[in-house]
């Protein structure tokens, strides 16, 4: 899932661009025309497809949903065919096992749409798409869209209910990214911030979907929680005293951030991965629980303007 900020029915999104029209969660359905553009490229050259023949017919028609995805993941055709060249039978996997399972995904797709637009009646839900990428990400979100990298989640998915379930979590989590702030100044305090960032998201994917995300990261970390909170105390810290007002970090700041973010399949020894997202649903908890208006609260989380305000109230840590 990442830092960053999928055509559905009869409510399209142009996969040429655009913006979206309006959501409804009763009909949408995932728009896999970009999976399945490659997944025709992959075929016609035997799993093998060059760089310039994913630029030409994958990349460079790939509309929206590849346009979002391309930055910091796809990153080029270049990078993507060596990718798939390195890792073929997971890339055969996607395509042969996964993109079959897509469409019958569209009712957990609905049923998560139902319930965050009953939580969040004002907002307008993002179009949804899969895509295949670089297998470093299995979803990011820009506006009015939220992408799915397929090949991600068909590696994290040993049967079709494991994949149905881990498509359910993304829709709600990169929904919640679609419709966070764009324009949020930078923090003072960016560790926390990052927490709240990728925290909110899953507490709310929590709320509508029943189902706590990564359920052994939160088992591990809830019977480790005042080890967490102080080892996050620290590393905040650190990071605030290690970064400029551009994002910039000191190597010592970078070390304590990655210990909490980006650290997937290479977490500190004995922690789960991402363990600040953890820390994030926990404060984000806290907060709602806090709150004289639950709702309110909960629209203030998703646009998180001032982290330390929102730690204050949520009175986390405080009886640790």
């Amino acid at each position: 899932m990442g830092r960053l900020r999928i055509v559905v029915g009869l409510f399209a999104l142009s996969l040429a661009g655009g913006a979206s029209a309006q959501i409804d969660p009763l009909t949408v359905t995932i728009d896999e025309r970009a999976a399945q553009h490659f997944a025709e490229l992959w075929r016609a050259t035997d799993g093998k497809p060059a760089a310039s023949q994913i630029q030409d017919r994958y990349l460079r028609d790939g509309g929206r949903a590849v346009e979002v995805f391309t930055p910091g993941r796809i990153r080029s055709a270049e990078h993507l065919a060596k990718t798939v060249a390195q890792h073929s039978e997971l890339y055969r996997d996607a395509v042969e096992r996964c993109l079959p399972w897509v469409a019958a995904t569209n009712v957990q797709l609905r049923s998560t749409y139902l319930g965050l637009k009953g939580l969040l009646p004002k907002r307008d839900l993002p179009a949804i798409a899969v895509v295949i990428g670089a297998n470093n990400s299995g979803g990011t979100a820009g506006p009015n869209i939220q992408v799915i990298g397929l090949e991600v989640i068909c590696r994290l998915s040993p049967t079709r209910a494991a994949f149905e379930d881990t498509m359910r979590q993304f829709f709600a989590h990169e929904t919640i990214h679609a419709l966070q702030s764009e324009s949020a100044a930078p923090s003072a305090d960016p560790l926390l911030a990052a927490a709240i960032g990728e925290g909110v998201p899953d507490y709310i994917a929590k709320l509508v979907t029943a189902r706590v995300p990564n359920p052994e990261r939160d088992s591990w970390a809830r019977a480790n929680e005042d080890l967490v909170w102080k080892s996050f105390q620290s590393d905040a810290a650190i990071v605030r005293k290690g970064a400029d007002p551009d994002g910039k970090m000191t190597p010592e700041a970078k070390r304590a951030f990655h210990r909490w973010f980006a650290n997937a399949g290479d977490p500190p020894p004995g922690w789960p991965d991402e363990l600040g997202y953890w820390v994030g649903m926990r404060i984000a908890e806290g907060y709602v629980a806090a709150a004289a208006n639950p709702h309110a609260a909960v629209d203030e989380l998703i646009e998180a303007k001032d982290p330390a305000m929102i730690l204050r109230q949520s009175r986390y840590g405080t009886g640790l």
